[in-house]
């Protein structure tokens, strides 16, 4: 690490996450300032391009969620302009985005993920597309937000789905929902993290539940058997390296325990640029790893590479 080196934090962005991504950047740029480093806030807009050239950081610590920062548009942008940056490069985060086209590539290499298929918008709020219950959720965003828990007692789909001002996208992805229990497991340096059981004190794991302070109680290490523990961490290992992720990711679960052994396990999608704020996933697993938030932004910063 060089005290001298220049970091440009970007956060912010106009997708539906950016309150948690500045949220998230202010974290890591504090960290990253106690850390020794100079560092550059930037609120990312579409002139970021223009500000990072004229800035000129040795380096760019990632930390946007949801578009442009994460479906491969800022790296590509970065890979251009020549500046490194942290988390997974342009092919990664585009793919893993598109829950759709990761889901496929998951399965292929292995990991269980739900079923389900992919549905038009309108047709989802006009009728059932699955037997209730079941979850539908916007193909390209994250934090739950546009996620709906169809329960076996509603008459009718979401609503919502018909509202004329609806912006999370026109194709939506549909899952049979699988009760039990919210799992997570990170990847940081190539290695697996522990395993945290996420309880909702609210009517699902939705955006209030992760934001919130008060709205999550995280279980670590989870309060599972070995064997399930074990594969949570192999299936996270698994999915980072199918989607060609790097730097950090974090793979979400949910288990069926009402089924023998590992087969109520499945994968719900992979993050690229997880949430770094005070009640975050990530910093606790690390954390419960030995790794300090410090360490963990700098490791992230240190990391940060062209060609990624």
């Amino acid at each position: 690490m060089s005290a001298r080196k220049h970091v440009a934090v970007l956060m912010g962005g106009w997708s539906a996450e950016r309150e948690v991504s500045l949220r998230s950047g202010k974290a890591c740029a504090d960290a990253a300032e106690r850390a020794g480093y100079r560092v550059s806030r930037i609120d990312v807009g579409r002139d970021v391009g223009q500000v990072l050239s004229a800035l000129n950081p040795d380096c760019a610590l990632n930390v946007l969620h949801g578009r442009p920062g994460e479906d491969g548009t800022l790296q590509g942008l970065l890979e251009i302009i020549g500046i490194p940056y942290s988390h997974s490069g342009v092919m990664a985060s585009s793919v893993a985005m598109q829950k759709d086209v990761a889901k496929i590539l998951l399965k292929e290499a292995g990991v269980p993920v739900p079923g389900g298929k992919v549905v038009d918008r309108l047709a989802a709020g006009r009728a059932h597309v699955l037997p209730p219950p079941y979850v539908i959720k916007p193909i390209a965003e994250g934090s739950s937000v546009g996620v709906f828990i169809v329960r076996e007692d509603h008459e009718h789909p979401p609503q919502e789905l018909m509202r004329p001002d609806w912006k999370y996208g026109e194709r939506l992805l549909a899952e049979p929902f699988i009760p039990g229990k919210e799992l997570t497991c990170a990847v940081v340096a190539g290695k697996a993290t522990g395993v945290i059981e996420i309880v909702a004190n609210t009517r699902f794991y939705d955006y209030e539940a992760k934001y919130a302070p008060g709205g999550s109680t995280h279980l670590l290490p989870a309060p599972i058997a070995d064997e399930v523990y074990e594969a949570c961490r192999r299936f996270a290992l698994m999915a980072h390296q199918a989607l060609g992720c790097r730097g950090v990711s974090r793979a979400d679960f949910r288990y069926d325990d009402s089924k023998p052994g590992i087969a109520g396990l499945a994968c719900l999608e992979v993050n690229t640029q997880p949430g770094m704020t005070e009640t975050s996933l990530v910093p606790e697993l690390a954390a419960h790893d030995g790794m300090s938030f410090e360490q963990l932004v700098a490791w992230m910063i240190e990391d940060a590479s062209l060609g990624r």
